[in-house]
């Protein structure tokens, strides 16, 4: 099996760019949020194209698909910290649907790589 470089796949680039928008809307957060939500956003954020990386670097699919799994779970996680940074109104609607957007593209083609993955196992 030839392994896949991460930094060409699409679910790689757009998870970066997820991080990057999260990022630009976390920065307008208040001071006292810098060690909770937004630090929380933040590393939930980079841990998405993170496993996705390691997960490719892993020397068997199975053990792949576990990080993959772990980087979809980020994306429920950060979900749910979006939700709550916009019910604190840190983040306006106008901001968050393009981000909750990204997050749905990000997390279909993640889904569609795990689903590759998985038919190398069987």
């Amino acid at each position: 099996m030839e392994k896949k470089v991460y930094t060409d796949l699409d679910v790689w680039k757009e998870a970066r760019t997820l991080v990057n928008d999260i990022y630009v809307a976390t920065k307008r957060f208040p001071k006292e949020e810098i060690f909770g939500l937004m630090n929380q956003m933040r590393r939930c954020a980079v841990s998405i194209p993170s496993n996705i990386a390691e997960g490719c670097g892993r020397n068997h699919p199975k053990d792949s698909i576990q990080f993959f799994f772990i980087s979809r779970g980020s994306l429920y996680e950060l979900e749910t910290q979006l939700y709550i940074s916009f019910d604190q109104k840190y983040i306006d609607e106008l901001s968050l649907k393009p981000i909750l957007n990204k997050l749905e593209i990000t997390r279909k083609l993640l889904n569609g790589f795990i689903k590759y993955y998985r038919g190398l196992v069987r």
